[in-house]
């Protein structure tokens, strides 16, 4: 299918169509074409743009995985089909950034498709292709880790991530920075740092942020993060925007 850059909904129609093809390769399972649907309806709601507070809290993520001793970034089948790009280009503006493959419906095929996505795109090193480690008291096969990877970590950042799994890294000790469009998720509302914020957009101002402060000199450190005011402002966001929808809209006929 072509389509066209003038289209008013280019960009939305080609990641519809990365993801679609990625489904057809193995790479994305069903079930991440509709997690994919219920995050582009809330990044509407948000105006398809970075609001405020989801900008203060990629700078934040900047900072903590520069300041860890052992960052992570899980990566799963949308995080790789959708910003393999952005993963690499993240790697390497944080150096001993590990990446991980992580997912759901795992298959050793799929897996390993996840992995030649992300090395096509630059990553030289991808742990989690033959996870060797359990993450306690969770039944699903994202509880399957790397040893070298997610299991030692102080820092995650978890992309497109499953709330139970959320909870269990916290409750691990570990860090956890989640990237969610939605600020009501068990994810977002779990997180150590919630990004509420489109993939590709917040992985690209993390790098961006992360070169910055590595080019000053900066010296970053775990700040404190408050979760609930960050969500709390997305949620205003979500609610000003209605309204200002609803303004704008033409006056039904039962008005007239």
């Amino acid at each position: 299918m072509r389509l066209s850059p003038r289209h008013p909904r280019y960009r939305s129609l080609l990641v519809r169509a990365r993801l679609a093809e990625a489904h057809r390769s193995g790479l994305v399972v069903p079930e991440g074409l509709i997690a994919q649907g219920r995050g582009e309806a809330f990044d509407y709601l948000l105006g398809e743009g970075t609001i405020p507070s989801a900008r203060r809290a990629e700078a934040t993520a900047a900072r903590w995985l520069l300041a860890a001793q052992r960052p992570v970034v899980s990566v799963n089948g949308n995080v790789a089909a959708l910003a393999a790009p952005e993963i690499a280009r993240l790697a390497r503006a944080v150096p001993g950034l590990g990446v991980e493959v992580n997912l759901f419906h795992r298959t050793p095929s799929r897996a390993r498709r996840v992995e030649r996505s992300l090395r096509r795109a630059g990553v030289r090193r991808v742990l989690g292709v033959r996870p060797t480690a359990r993450i306690p008291g969770l039944p699903s096969d994202r509880a399957w880790v790397d040893a070298e990877g997610i299991l030692v970590a102080d820092v995650c950042l978890v992309p497109l991530e499953d709330g139970d799994r959320t909870q269990a890294l916290r409750a691990l000790g570990k860090r956890v920075i989640a990237i969610d469009l939605n600020p009501l998720s068990r994810t977002s509302r779990s997180a150590d740092l919630p990004i509420v914020d489109e993939l590709t957009r917040a992985l690209a101002a993390i790098a961006a942020e992360a070169r910055r402060l590595r080019r000053v000199g900066a010296k970053p450190r775990l700040t404190r993060f408050d979760s609930a005011r960050s969500l709390e402002q997305a949620l205003f966001a979500i609610r000003r925007g209605l309204s200002r929808a609803a303004a704008r809209s033409p006056p039904s006929r039962a008005r007239r």
